[in-house]
């Protein structure tokens, strides 16, 4: 599930997304036509992975696999993201990160108003589908 329909910016440590599939009734995370702002984390994740992705393919390798292993300070400041109708702006900062983790502060924001933040933190799949 691809939610992010165009990168704006992006460099080293920073990206920028924009959107509109969260006005799209067929998006796979509605339910009952709504889009609970916790999946604005997911938004966030997403722009992320596309930032590693970039990050990789400029130093002439492929990003590795990962997972959303936490969320932390998540704060949301709307009721439900189906309802806003301005395009969605999602960015990610690279907070820390090495080969194997990274730490990426995350904010979703539509007309220049903030409507959720999060830090999350990325983590290597584990070999075979197997936590040590």
């Amino acid at each position: 599930m691809c939610l992010l329909e165009r990168v704006t910016a992006w460099d080293e440590d920073s990206i920028v997304c924009v959107t509109q599939t969260h006005r799209d009734p067929a998006n796979p995370l509605r339910r009952q036509g709504r889009l609970a702002m916790l999946h604005a984390c997911e938004y966030g994740a997403q722009a992320a992975a596309i930032h590693g992705g970039l990050r990789a393919r400029a130093a002439g390798q492929s990003a590795p696999a990962g997972y959303l292993a936490a969320l932390r300070d998540v704060r949301w400041f709307a009721e439900d993201l189906a309802v806003v109708d301005a395009p969605l702006e999602v960015a990610a900062r690279l907070v820390l990160g090495d080969a194997a983790y990274c730490i990426y502060a995350i904010q979703v924001s539509a007309a220049s108003q903030p409507l959720a933040e999060a830090r999350i933190t990325i983590a290597p799949q584990p070999e075979n589908g197997v936590c040590s």
